[in-house]
């Protein structure tokens, strides 16, 4: 259990989506254990041990289900329940066991990148953080690493706004910030214009940066930018989108069980065509008849 919220500890810190599943009851047998944890990354690769056969490819499904749309999920597999907000899974196979699974999807939040030195920029990185997003100085964007999740603050006081917006605007960057005199902010566009950078590139430079509040404080001009931000993310400017690849899976005509084609373990040829089962007995009994299983 340790060790998956060390590498979950880990994957945030690299900026890398996942879910994390745990195990938060479970009736014998089953090869799941409480407190069990694994984590399930988008294209369906499994880190930790949550249970066998049957549970594994339902929970791997349910997890990019809540990576795609951001919800955790209470998972009751091989029991009925009828709370609101719980997805029940039956337990066809040939056990008597169950187990109720927390599926948690862990996003990555917005980077607000800062470029420059000044007090207000401090209070933004700062302010940043008390969001939960994650505030970060640097000096120059040359040579950082920038996504679709950054969102870039210009903010050098005139010594290099220059460059360091035409390196931003090349940038996939969710939002490009000038703090800047709307005179400045003019003034920068042209030479940016004469750089070769073309109107719809410079339709992405929000300039002067925040809010308008007026005549403000380098503490105000924080809180006017981060407003700015906040109002951006929730218009779902910016919003992550995860990219899931689930691995390809089959229905067990026995159980109805989800199997994952390539972990299954028990298959079978028939009239030209594969089916996979989740255990042993769904296989038996398929092959006893198999024309009766299907019909």
């Amino acid at each position: 259990m340790q060790t998956m919220l060390i590498r979950a500890a880990q994957l945030v810190e690299e900026g890398r989506p996942f879910v994390l599943a745990t195990v938060t009851w479970r009736r014998g047998p089953s090869s799941g254990k409480g407190g069990s944890k694994a984590i399930i990354h988008p294209d369906g690769r499994v880190e930790g041990w949550l249970g066998g056969a049957c549970a594994r490819p339902t929970v791997v499904r349910q997890a990019l289900d809540a990576m795609t749309d951001g919800h955790p999920r209470l998972l009751v597999i091989g029991d009925e329940d009828h709370r609101h907000g719980v997805t029940t899974v039956a337990m066809a196979c040939a056990s008597e066991g169950a187990m109720e699974v927390y599926v948690e999807p862990i996003l990555i939040t917005p980077e607000v990148v800062i470029v420059g030195n000044s007090p207000m920029c401090t209070r933004l990185a700062g302010l940043a953080d008390v969001m939960g997003w994650r505030g970060r100085l640097v000096e120059s964007l040359d040579g950082e690493e920038v996504g679709d999740r950054s969102y870039i603050v210009i903010a050098t006081q005139g010594h290099a706004d220059e460059p360091e917006l035409e390196r931003a605007l090349r940038t996939k960057a969710g939002y490009i910030g000038l703090v800047a005199s709307e005179k400045r902010a003019s003034a920068v566009r042209e030479w940016l214009r004469d750089r070769g950078l073309t109107d719809e590139q410079l339709t992405r430079l929000r300039a002067p940066a925040g809010i308008n509040l007026g005549s403000t404080e380098h503490e105000e001009i924080a809180v006017a930018i981060l407003a700015e931000l906040v109002a951006l993310k929730a218009s779902g400017a910016g919003a992550q989108v995860v990219a899931t690849d689930a691995p390809e899976t089959a229905i067990d005509p026995i159980c109805q069980m989800t199997v994952d084609i390539a972990t299954a373990a028990f298959t079978t040829e028939w009239n030209g065509e594969t089916y996979y089962f989740c255990a042993a007995g769904c296989q038996k009994t398929f092959e006893r008849d198999p024309a009766a299983a299907l019909s």
